[in-house]
């Protein structure tokens, strides 16, 4: 008899067919075996049942055959009539029919690192929850378990198929698991560590305020958290003799297995690494990267100049349809018996083998003949690796990390400007290449090491004791297809066919467009460095240099040159106390006349430093019926020649005292960091106000709350911190331009220069904002949040 006549009338229930092997199981399933009635374990996903979403898996590539075949209308009759779906998952199986004849258990957690409690919760709790559920349908299924070759472990030379040699309580280090996240918990609460992350959170946000520090505090401790988690399972598994944590829990599955079947017939599957089809449903059928994609993609983008594998160690691949036909085989042969279990290698090592230094001339004879496009720049070149080995790499890696780690500290006290937000993103990209040849150099170090040939000796016996006519339809034998052809001609073409589809020009960056019209929302803009390049120094300076006499401005200037070192901290730490400090210096000020100056001198130059972009993205909020709500840390007074652009503008008041004057003490405090973020939330429920369709428009880090306040944030001129966060979340970003020959500060006399010019280079010598004084116009610069 045939597969399809072993099989016929079969009730087989199968786990993980939404991942890649399931998935290719059941379309083989559904294409060759239309007497065999499926059973599905499938999880809902928000408003889809289990049945939607293998509904919605039929549309997919690997089912294009099948759609072709039976047409849409006939594909949906013929799952409807061969697949029950099951809903449920690996923690919670539900009711299974008692009749079930096969259980091919596909799903597990398939990462290299996953924290050591879930890789246990996934790769043992669900091998334990399938026998319990099992038993308690009362069925007696043979049992088909998909585990992995590499079980065996860290280990040299030739692997046998059959029971596991260790003596790993897998009871002992699956309770162990369970507490380790509770004293990951416990650990990450401790003062020392609380203190570490409040710390790290200080230095990169205070700016924004002591909420958004204890929110990063908090991130940083679930992050560590996690990583101790995924760190305790690599360790754990690497002490006992596996690779990591996904090797290490399959094996443990497999122990349990081993212990608890009883009398159901027990078949265990260990595939090597699975990779793209040979030939079904489709040559180079592949869904998501697997463990030698990320690899060969960065290696054809020119970013992988070497890596830590000996050219001589064999690279243990398998096709995906030569696993599924494997799975086909031993669900179909006769069930072993219980108390002998049957094991499997689905393998290439041992009658095909391919060696390192053989996937690598291959896969760069493919990029050499075919490079990857670069866009608008010819093609991308490839690497030649040295093979220098481990340690060598490992240095190499270490040195591009360290420079990386200075990169970014020099970058983050560079002025602010559109050439350095392009450096960012280099260096952001940097960064991540930096970052993937770490983690792949880590997670594939232990697999280079281990020096082995896995035996299919078993696997072979199964292939050639089937009929002749399905070792054509169902083959498994991994010496029936040549290296060469596969990598060059099935393989590499698939992976990289995304990168190689023809593409629009690059999209314009992500810009803030389509406002919808309608009332109840609000479009709330900063001003300094948002919609006027400026600070709120140079907009004291405006006001208090603008109409004194000489004396008055020569002292002025020297003693804010004095102050501008402790400002520039202030601006760094806290921008509330800049805000004071500065302003603290308008004590004994008129208000009378500082509004006349207003009038008179300055409103001139704040029109005219209003960015044209900000004037029209304000224009098309009102046009669109939105609120528009200028919030800022500038003087009052100062914001007179904007009323007629916004609806409402928030400044900072200053006291007048009994005299008439200014005391230099703010009516309330400073709306900075998270008050503003707390103001935003107050004004919209007074408002009626919808936040998640309003808008807010900010340059720096310190406005950060704000901006994670509305559904619509828009970072503009970004600094360097609020750039990558905007980038990471994918806000958009956009560069308002200031007005070319926009007016300065003032013209000064002959006389007034020379004193102007020595305050600057007071502040150059200080450290602070970049400003000069302008012998030949007689114009002191004092620049804003460009930082030109």
């Amino acid at each position: 008899m045939g597969l399809r006549e072993r099989l016929a009338g079969r009730r087989v229930f199968v786990t993980g067919v939404t991942g890649f092997v399931g998935e290719a199981l059941l379309e083989r399933l559904l294409s060759e075996f239309p007497d065999t009635q499926v059973v599905a374990l499938v999880r809902p996903r928000g408003s889809h049942s289990g049945m939607a979403r293998l509904e919605r898996m039929t549309r997919k590539p690997a089912f294009a055959g099948l759609r072709e075949r039976l047409g849409r209308e006939g594909l949906a009759a013929r799952l409807a009539a061969q697949v029950r779906v099951i809903e449920g998952d690996l923690a919670s199986m539900g009711e299974l029919p008692a009749d079930l004849d096969v259980v091919i258990h596909c799903a597990g957690e398939v990462s290299f690192d996953p924290a050591i409690d879930e890789g246990f919760a996934t790769n043992l709790g669900g091998v334990q929850e399938l026998l319990r559920a099992v038993r308690a349908a009362g069925a007696r299924p043979h049992l088909v378990h998909v585990s992995t070759a590499y079980v065996a472990g860290l280990r040299s030379g030739h692997i046998a198929e059959g029971r596991l040699a260790h003596e790993v309580d897998w009871a002992a280090e699956q309770a162990s698991a369970a507490r380790a996240r509770q004293a990951a918990e416990d650990a990450s609460r401790s003062p020392e560590n609380s203190a570490r992350f409040r710390e790290q959170a200080e230095a990169e946000h205070v700016r924004a305020g002591a909420q958004t520090v204890s929110a990063q505090a908090e991130a940083a401790r679930r992050a560590w958290v996690a990583a101790r988690l995924v760190a305790a399972g690599s360790e754990r598994a690497q002490v006992l003799g596996w690779t990591d944590a996904y090797t290490f829990t399959k094996a443990l599955g497999e122990r349990y297995l081993e212990d608890s079947h009883g009398d159901l017939p027990l078949t265990i599957v260990r595939p090597s690494i699975i990779e793209s089809a040979l030939a079904k449903p489709f040559p180079g059928w592949i869904e998501g990267f697997k463990m030698a994609e990320p690899l060969i993609l960065a290696f054809g983008r020119g970013e992988l100049p070497d890596f830590p594998a000996s050219p001589d160690a064999v690279v243990d691949i398998i096709p995906v349809d030569l696993v599924v036909n494997a799975l086909l085989a031993a669900a179909a042969a006769s069930p072993p018996p219980p108390e002998r279990p049957a094991y499997y290698t689905v393998c290439s090592g041992f009658r095909n083998p391919l060696l390192f230094r053989d996937l690598y001339d291959y896969v760069r004879g493919y990029f050499l003949a075919d490079p990857l496009p670069r866009r608008g720049r010819g093609h991308i070149g490839v690497p030649e690796w040295p093979f220098a080995g481990a340690v060598a790499v490992e240095a190499k890696l270490r040195r591009g990390e360290k420079a990386v780690e200075w990169a970014n500290r020099a970058l983050a006290h560079a002025p602010r400007s559109e050439r350095v937000r392009r450096l960012a993103v280099d260096l952001e990209r940097t960064e991540g290449r930096v970052a993937f040849l770490r983690r792949y150099s880590d997670v594939y170090r232990a697999y280079t090491k281990a020096e082995l040939v896995y035996v299919d000796d078993a696997t072979a016996a199964l292939h050639a004791a089937m009929d002749p006519a399905d070792q054509v339809d169902f083959g498994f034998d991994p010496a029936c297809f040549d290296w060469r052809h596969y990598l060059q001609d099935v393989h590499c073409p698939a992976v990289t066919q995304v990168l190689r589809r023809p593409r629009d020009a690059a999209p314009a960056r992500r810009m803030a467009r389509n406002l919808t019209a309608g009332e109840g929302v609000l479009a709330v803009f900063d001003l300094d460095g948002t919609l006027v390049s400026s600070t709120v120094v140079e907009s004291y300076l405006w006001l208090r240099l603008a109409d004194g006499d000489v004396g008055e401005r020569a002292r002025e200037l020297v003693s804010l040159a004095r102050a501008l070192p402790g400002y520039l901290r202030a601006e760094r730490r806290d921008r509330g106390h800049l805000i004071r400090s500065v302003y603290g210096r308008y004590a004994g000020a008129d208000p009378v006349e500082l509004a006349r100056v207003v009038d008179e001198v300055a409103a001139d130059v704040v029109l005219r430093r209003v960015k044209p972009a900000a004037v029209r993205r304000v224009r098309e909020h009102r046009a669109a019926g939105h609120r528009t709500v200028l919030l800022t840390g500038a003087v009052d007074v100062l914001t007179r020649p904007l009323a007629p652009l916004f609806d409402e503008i928030v400044a900072t008041g200053l006291e007048v005292g009994a005299d008439g004057r200014y005391t230099g003490r703010l009516l309330s405090s400073p709306l900075v960091g998270d008050a503003r973020a707390a103001f935003v939330d107050h004004y919209a429920r007074r408002r009626g106000a919808d936040l998640s369709a309003s808008w807010a428009y900010a340059d720096s880090l310190s406005d950060l709350p704000m901006l994670r306040t509305v559904g619509n944030p828009v970072a503009v001129n970004p600094d360097v911190a609020l750039h990558k966060v905007a980038r990471g979340a994918g806000w958009p970003i956009e560069e308002w331009p200031s007005t070319p020959g926009e007016p300065r500060l003032m013209v000064a006399s002959r006389a007034e220069r020379g004193l102007f010019a020595a305050a600057a280079r007071a502040r150059v010598a200080a450290g602070g904002l970049s400003g000069s004084g302008s012998g030949g116009s007689g114009v002191v610069r004092v620049e804003g949040g460009e930082g030109r």
